[in-house]
This record gives structure tokens, sequence and C-alpha cells, in this order.
């Protein structure tokens, strides 16, 4: 497949880019490299190979999801460096202005 210099414009617009003279032959020539690659995988036989539908056989071993307390508010607050009551002091990062 031929790539024009319209068809380049045009990726290139929706990608938002920019290309100019020898960058624009470049890419050019790079996209035309990447669709015969393409056909080239037209011509591999799959008839008889079964989709590819996960990346392998193994099986995910997930725990229970189940809420657990791992730590108190007070345990927390404690290695604070800064603390009000039940909350982390921390200093002002933004400012209203």
């Amino acid at each position: 497949m031929k790539i024009t210099e319209e068809t380049v414009d045009h990726i290139a617009h929706l990608a938002r880019l920019e290309f100019e003279g020898e960058a624009k032959d470049a890419i050019r020539g790079d996209m035309e490299r990447i669709i015969t690659f393409i056909d080239k995988l037209k011509e591999v036989d799959t008839d008889n190979v079964e989709p590819l539908i996960f990346m392998s056989h193994e099986i995910n071993r997930l725990r229970p999801d189940e809420a657990v307390d791992s730590i108190t508010q007070n345990d927390a607050l404690k290695n604070a460096p800064k603390s009000d009551s039940d909350y982390f002091r921390i200093p002002k990062v933004l400012d209203k202005n």
C-alpha cells in the first residue's frame, strides 16, 4: 500500500503532530514499512490455530476480600509529626488566591 502525503497529514492531524520536510518523508517511509509488515503477516497460515484468549494458563489465586481493622486511629496518629485530635496536620499546600 502506498502512503500518500495527504494520509500522513491526516494521521498527523488526528495525533496532533506536525511533520515537515525530511521528517514527513521519514514518517511516510516508516508507515509504508509497517503496512508491508502487516501484509506479510496476512500470509501466515492460521487455519488450525486457536485464538489466544489468555496470556497464560495460570489461574489467579486471590484471597477473599474481607475488611479487617489492621491499625487503630490512635495508633496511626501516634507517629504523626503533627496531629489535631482525630486528624493529621499538614502544611498548607494551596493558596486561595
